[in-house]
């Protein structure tokens, strides 16, 4: 078998990786004069390291992140000093999600709180953790209409394993007066299993006012609250400071 005949009988078997290197490997190997169990060490970490990326670009894909390329290595941590940087880069170690705890980003608007929800969901996913994203009006939506579809049941099942959820800009928009319901149940049923971070930019005591259902929202937030990291994020907003007044459009960080 030829070097081309081998590159097809690879792929064939799925192992795109194998094929992707085996070129380079090949001459490396000529060169280098490798053993051939060196020569297929190298070639099965290839495949490895293949599928790895392939799994962590799926992961990103099924996350639905508002902006993927959010991280923390471009996250300003000077600009709103008292927020907890040492918290931050441990709840990054997605070591939380193991433990089955929650975080609540809360602070007004423009201070980084659905940056920093973002960037530690995409390290969640590099430490080989599934990470669904939504904004709260879309999850509340998407509940409205598998309930429609009579498909409530099976999406709420899938909701409730993702070992971590984001839910962001709670208060940023009016939900439906069943969304404190929704909101309970789904809470619920991750209590203590799996992890959810939720942002808003209102402080908690007004979410019963918010979600229009005080009963509901003081059983949520008692879940929530029994194991959650709490951190504050502002008081300054990145994107007041950083507009131009003259174009009101944000300018260039």
């Amino acid at each position: 078998m030829n070097q081309i005949e081998l590159d097809r009988a690879l792929r064939k078997l799925r192992l795109s990786g194998m094929a992707g290197s085996l070129e380079t490997r090949v001459v490396e190997a000529q060169a280098s004069k490798l053993s051939a169990m060196d020569f297929l060490s190298t070639l099965v970490s290839d495949e490895l390291e293949c599928r790895q990326d392939r799994l962590i670009s799926r992961r990103i894909k099924q996350a639905r992140f508002r902006d993927p390329t959010k991280s923390l290595d471009g996250f300003d941590f000077d600009f709103n000093k008292p927020l907890n940087r040492k918290m931050i880069f441990d709840l990054a170690t997605a070591r939380f999600i193991g433990r089955a705890e929650d975080v609540l980003f809360l602070g007004p608007p423009g201070t980084g709180k659905s940056h920093l929800a973002q960037a530690i969901g995409h390290a969640a996913i590099l430490q080989g953790w599934a990470v669904a994203y939504r904004e709260a009006h879309i999850l509340v939506e998407e509940l409205a209409d598998a309930t429609l579809t009579e498909t409530r049941k099976e999406y709420m099942t899938a909701m409730a394993k993702v070992p971590l959820l984001i839910i962001d800009d709670l208060g940023m928009r009016k939900l439906p007066h069943t969304a404190a319901e929704d909101l309970l149940e789904l809470i619920m049923r991750r209590h203590e299993r799996t992890s959810t971070m939720l942002t808003s930019n209102r402080p908690i005591e007004d979410w019963g006012k918010l979600l229009g259902d005080t009963a509901a929202v003081t059983a949520l937030l008692d879940r929530l609250l029994h194991h959650a990291h709490l951190l504050k994020c502002g008081p300054r907003s990145w994107r007041i400071q950083h507009t131009n007044p003259l174009t009101s459009e944000p300018t260039e960080a």
